[in-house]
């Protein structure tokens, strides 16, 4: 299992940490790429053309301001694309929301938060656990870890 995580451009490198840092926890194979859909839309056509033939399995775009990059790909790709937007000087982000969110009728992207890497991460590992048996009970386990520590939480704020 493979996912592919690009981003626009380097400065998008901090999402992509929280990303990485999920999948290692769930052990899933990744690789990272700086793919501009503006500045290298040769490059982008082809990655996207190829990436089902190059093991991939999901893609993860992560872009700012115009954000076109998981669009372009999921234009293009058969594979789920999952979109970060990143926040950006311009409008807080929410630019980028927009461009990622609001995509035309056949062309999907599931969108996650802004600056939300680690949403990603955890999403691409769903969408592998329909296929991967052992990935699906690590999901349950790490919902069974969230809900732990919300417990955690309130028998801290009991005992005070």
């Amino acid at each position: 299992m493979k996912v592919s995580i690009i981003m626009g451009s380097i400065s998008d490198k901090a999402i992509g940490d929280k990303t990485t840092k999920i999948l290692d926890s769930f052990g899933i194979e990744y690789e990272v790429k700086v793919i501009s859909a503006h500045r290298t839309p040769d490059l982008a056509a082809d990655f996207a053309k190829n990436a089902e033939a190059n093991g991939t399995e999901v893609i993860i775009a992560i872009a700012g301001k115009a954000a076109h990059l998981a669009g372009v790909i999921a234009g293009i790709t058969p594979l789920p694309v999952i979109g970060i937007p990143a926040k950006s000087s311009t409008m807080d982000g929410l630019d980028s929301l927009l461009s990622v969110v609001q995509m035309p009728k056949g062309v999907p992207v599931a969108t996650v938060a802004i600056d939300g890497g680690e949403n990603a991460g955890l999403l691409a590992a769903q969408i592998l656990s329909v296929k991967y048996p052992e990935l699906r009970a690590k999901f349950k386990n790490y919902k069974v870890q969230l809900a732990e520590e919300v417990e955690a939480m309130n028998r801290e704020l009991e005992s005070r």
